[in-house]
């Protein structure tokens, strides 16, 4: 059954279909068939005996996660509609994925199996709250709101950058309030430690 759709690829995306083991990146604009290559390498791993549950397909969108199992299924398994062969594979976006594998493993890093998780939104209320508990909001100094607290403590963490050197290149008005924004950030992480909640960049993070 592989050589049925295998055949209405391009020589591209059968390279990248029946490339063996070993990492590959593949670089494709906008309409060149990424959805259905990935979705046929999906398949094509089954048809060579690789259990669906070691196959992990990571998105960006739930939408997009749910479409490529969708379409690996079927391919899969034609004769049974596509119900079963794909139903293992680990499918999600980043987000979700961490978030399953910390619900599994998270207490070797000191969080409990019922961790919260914070959308963007309850983060900066909650980084808002702090600031007002500190005392940085009556501040005469120009002092940064809590949308942008969250956004400099989310580039922070996600890149790893030093506060100085990331106030310094993407938030230069904020540099003068470095000391108060770091014992917000401080305080920040200590509660969500303390009431067991994550955030978005936590669960990347951890």
């Amino acid at each position: 059954m592989a050589s049925i759709w295998m055949s209405e690829l391009n020589p591209q995306q059968s390279q990248a279909v029946g490339y063996g083991d070993g990492p590959l990146l593949v670089i494709a604009g906008a309409g060149t068939g990424k959805t259905r290559t990935l979705a046929c390498r999906v398949a094509h791993l089954i048809e060579r005996g690789v259990r669906p549950d070691r196959i992990l397909l990571l998105t960006f969108t739930r939408r997009a996660a749910a479409e490529m199992l969708r379409r690996a299924e079927h391919l899969a398994t034609p004769s049974t509609g596509g119900t079963t062969a794909g139903g293992k594979v680990w499918d999600g976006t980043f987000h979700a994925i961490a978030n399953r594998l910390l619900r599994h493993y998270g207490q070797s890093l000191g969080l409990s199996p019922q961790f919260m998780v914070m959308d963007q939104a309850d983060a900066a209320d909650l980084m808002n709250l702090i600031r007002a508990e500190l005392g940085s909001s009556e501040s005469k100094q120009r002092f940064p709101r809590k949308d942008t607290l969250i956004s400099i403590y989310s580039r922070s963490v996600a890149s790893r950058t030093p506060l100085g050197l990331l106030l310094q290149k993407h938030f230069p008005w904020c540099h003068d309030a470095i000391d108060g924004i770091r014992e917000i950030f401080e305080a920040y992480t200590h509660r969500n430690q303390v009431q067991n909640l994550v955030d978005y960049d936590d669960i990347l993070l951890y």
